[in-house]
């Protein structure tokens, strides 16, 4: 039976386009009469009013009462499946929040932006939405009233979904349970706080349009592309960005930052030691775990967990196109005594592991590492290029989704003092691995645990 619309939706007014338009034209005469000192900000303005007044692709949205479409359960699952690769509720589901309920803090080089709450709720979800305003969202990066929305939202990747997904995303959106929440209002900078100026920041960056499949390569490549650079949204973690909030493009999957940690590169400069297989990075994503490369922890770890859920065939698509992103390098497998700890444990670094990590990651304590543990030499943290990673593992742990089993180490905030800590990273590093020595421990670990104040 298809899933009939709520019986609330009837209620709902259309947004006033009159209204939107007077705001339209004061937003172009205030921006007409700004000083223009600099020329970056000239020319964003001067591509914000243009693009304003141009009004291109804005339609006014449609009554709720008269398009609502019915769902049926096929497409609402295959929506729960694309929802799931595509992360939604990590991102629209605050600490302790109800699902898609939104209010999430998405911290940013300009500030904080808030996540929308994506349920069906009267007055504070979308459930006025229609499906070509979803649509535009996705696929353009404006709202249901025409205005820009922040790329924080991912809609430069998310433009590259056909239309047939993102309906079926709609679809699942819009039959979850409707939640009352109001979300904070953004928290940004000037002029970033100006939402008519990305429309300058879309000039610049974003490049609209779906996936086009490459011909030169076969359908798992081809969906697998689709899903890592379109719904996946793989790149708005793992390449950098601009001073301007912008992924590299030429640096595509090169490693960038999320939330404080380092995501790893995910082309040929990525730091593991050892390959990987397709294989294992299917049960890295799938699982949240692989026995030569270490665990999904900080952003990742929701990832895996969603993909959890994902079927098999897509997330073996995904990690194929990966094992081609990252064109595997033909490196020497790590010897024992590189990944075991075959130097000397000399110094307060090997006093302070054989006492607070050796139990479960060898030493004198322990002949072998245990045998739910990856050996640290083959661990991405410890051979990434900065300590970032690794600190947070250090300080807070790891620990499985609530509920579920698998891998988990008990932080060490608290129980090490700061120099203690830095003491045993540079340890770790330089006992387990081949890399050079990181040479910024101590501003890395005083910036993470201030940040971690900060939350």
């Amino acid at each position: 039976m298809p899933i009939p619309p709520r019986r609330h939706r009837a209620r709902l007014r259309d947004v006033d386009a009159a209204r939107f338009s007077r705001e339209r034209n004061a937003a172009a005469a205030l921006y007409a009469g700004m000083n223009t000192r600099s020329s970056l900000l000239g020319l964003a303005v001067a591509a914000a009013v243009a693009a304003i007044l141009s009004d291109a692709r804005w339609d006014a949205p449609a009554d709720a009462a008269t398009r609502e479409p019915m769902f049926d359960r096929q497409t609402v699952a295959k929506g729960a499946q694309l929802a799931a690769i595509g992360n939604c509720a990590a991102c629209h589901t605050q600490p302790g929040g109800k699902p898609y309920a939104g209010g999430r803090p998405l911290k940013t080089m300009f500030g904080t932006i808030y996540s929308t709450n994506i349920t069906p709720d009267v007055e504070t979800g979308i459930v006025a939405w229609s499906q070509g305003d979803f649509l535009r969202a996705m696929h353009d990066g404006t709202d249901r009233a025409g205005r820009n929305l922040y790329p924080a939202f991912p809609y430069d990747h998310f433009t590259r979904v056909t239309d047939d997904d993102v309906n079926a995303i709609y679809a699942f959106v819009m039959t979850r349970d409707p939640v009352h929440a109001v979300v904070p209002p953004n928290r940004l900078t000037f002029p970033m706080n100006l939402r008519p100026l990305l429309s300058a920041w879309k000039m610049l960056f974003f490049d609209r349009g779906v996936y086009r499949p490459d011909p030169t390569h076969g359908a798992q490549w081809n969906r697998g592309a689709y899903l890592v650079d379109g719904l996946g949204h793989c790149g708005a973690c793992h390449t950098p960005r601009n001073s301007l909030g912008a992924e590299e493009k030429r640096q595509d999957l090169g490693g960038g930052e999320a939330e404080g940690w380092h995501a790893t590169a995910l082309d040929a400069s990525s730091p593991t030691p050892l390959p990987w297989t397709a294989e294992q990075m299917f049960k890295y994503l799938r699982q949240g775990w692989d026995d030569s490369h270490g665990t999904a922890a900080g952003p990742m770890k929701p990832v895996s967990h969603d993909l959890s859920e994902v079927n098999e065939e897509d997330v073996r698509a995904i990690a194929a196109y990966l094992m081609w992103t990252m064109k595997q390098r033909h490196l020497r497998p790590a010897s024992p005594a590189e990944t075991l700890g075959g130097a000397a444990q000399t110094g307060e670094g090997a006093v302070i592991f054989e006492g607070a990590c050796a139990s479960c990651h060898g030493g004198s304590s322990a002949s072998t590492p245990s045998t739910h543990t990856v050996p640290l030499g083959l661990t991405t943290s410890l051979n990434a290029p900065d300590p970032r990673n690794a600190i947070h593992i250090v300080l807070e742990g790891i620990w499985p989704e609530s509920g579920e089993s698998g891998a988990w180490m008990p932080g060490f905030e608290g129980a090490l003092s700061a120099d203690q800590l830095a003491t045993l990273l540079a340890y770790l590093r330089a006992h387990f691995t081949s890399q050079p020595t990181w040479s910024d421990i101590a501003s890395h670990l005083r910036e993470t645990m201030q940040r971690k104040d900060r939350q």
